[in-house]
């Protein structure tokens, strides 16, 4: 496809998303380097059994497949989009990226943050407990996570307004808009097909289960979590808003991103499968109003995906066709690779980027990049999460 071959959006890449044209209904496509294809109508012409999936206004149907069937829809792109015939069909359905409205890509079952990160976790200790041990004892033996709110998970572009609530005072508690609004930089994963209510999935089943990866912001009100967290988590301080891309990654995108974790010591229990864990090399770049101020790496994370997927489900939870998992702040080891404001600023004390900020102020645009070594040898774009912070209401 021209302008496609070497890109970011090569067809090694090929994420789904959910789009609308101007008076009509929001149904899937596929981008190809500065296009959209339009997959129902193409799909149809071809007699694809997947078709009516492919029409629908999120990706769960589509999601909730067999294996060989998305197996074989990727099969086909890659011919309609590299072959003279496949091309000759495809291009009356190639749309212009600037001419479609991206939607929120998936009808979001139930939302999970973890909190993946060594580095993150360590920072996180050490600026709120100088004195004491960074990592509580728990931290090592178990993926730690929170159960979020899924209503408020938010397409890439949606403006996020400035949280209110309670925030600790000068002897009694204050209330008024969040003074300490703050991003965290993480990865989602997508559940595509569920399991049954008091079943396990082992980590080694993460491939049948988990269709994809997106983009993700767990925009964070510091001040009004700090104050609530105690004893039971976070809650109004984090569920106001997430972020997620309007692209959805699969899975057979990244075949060439696995790569080792950085090590596990204590050795985790049997049921987190140690031994086979792996992590993925995608690079991060955090952007604040137009500047670049830090570029975590996912390698670096301490728990992997699976076994994120493996914990959640231990207790037989079950998953269903849409829910989302995060992997908590993606945080390296030096304060260029930090995900979050908290640490970048040192809790609250050194100001970042040209504007001097310590934490979000009304107006500011926060951009996350990602990007993954591709099958091809280059490197894929995985979908960005942009928002912009509006005013409080009154």
């Amino acid at each position: 496809m021209p302008g496609a071959a070497g890109s970011l959006h090569d067809v090694d890449n090929l994420p789904y998303g959910v789009f609308t044209l101007p008076g009509e209904a929001p149904r899937i496509g596929a981008r190809i380097g500065d296009y959209l294809l339009d997959l129902a109508p193409v799909a149809a012409s071809d007699l694809m059994e997947i078709a009516h999936a492919l029409e629908q206004p999120s990706l769960n149907r589509l999601m909730a497949c067999p294996p060989d069937q998305l197996a074989g829809l990727r099969a086909w792109l890659v011919d309609l989009l590299t072959t003279d015939a496949g091309r000759d069909t495809a291009e009356p359905f190639l749309l212009p990226i600037d001419s479609v409205r991206m939607q929120l890509p998936i009808e979001v079952g139930d939302y999970v943050d973890f909190y993946a990160s060594e580095h993150h976790a360590t920072n996180v200790g050490m600026i709120f407990r100088p004195d004491g041990d960074a990592l509580l004892p728990n931290w090592k033996h178990l993926p730690v996570g929170y159960h979020g709110r899924a209503g408020t998970v938010v397409a890439s572009g949606t403006a996020v307004r400035r949280p209110s609530g309670q925030r600790r005072g000068e002897g009694a508690p204050e209330f008024g808009p969040s003074t300490r609004l703050d991003i965290e930089a993480e990865l989602g994963f997508v559940v595509g097909r569920g399991s049954a209510l008091g079943d396990r999935v082992p980590a080694s089943a993460f491939t049948e289960h988990v269709f994809g990866v997106v983009g993700l912001n767990d925009w964070s009100a510091r001040d009004i979590q700090a104050w609530e967290y105690v004893p039971l988590g976070p809650f109004l301080g984090k569920s106001f808003a997430t972020s997620i891309s309007t692209w959805v990654t699969p899975l057979a995108a990244l075949d060439a991103a696995w790569t080792a974790l950085p090590g596990q010591d204590p050795t985790p229990l049997p049921y987190l499968e140690p031994a086979t864990a792996r992590g993925l090399d995608i690079a991060v770049e955090i952007e604040l109003n137009g500047e670049v101020i830090a570029r975590p790496p996912y390698a670096a994370m301490y728990w992997s995906p699976a076994q994120m997927l493996a914990h959640l489900t231990v207790n037989g939870a079950s998953i269903r066709t849409g829910d989302l998992f995060g992997s908590g702040t993606i945080s390296g080891a030096d304060a260029a690779t930090q995900g979050s404001l908290l640490e970048l600023t040192w809790g609250w004390r050194e100001p970042v980027g040209r504007d001097g900020r310590l934490a979000l102020e009304d107006g500011d645009t926060v951009v996350l990049r990602y990007t993954a070594p591709g099958t091809l040898g280059g490197r894929i774009a995985l979908g960005e999460v942009t928002g912009q912070i509006l005013p409080a209401s009154m």
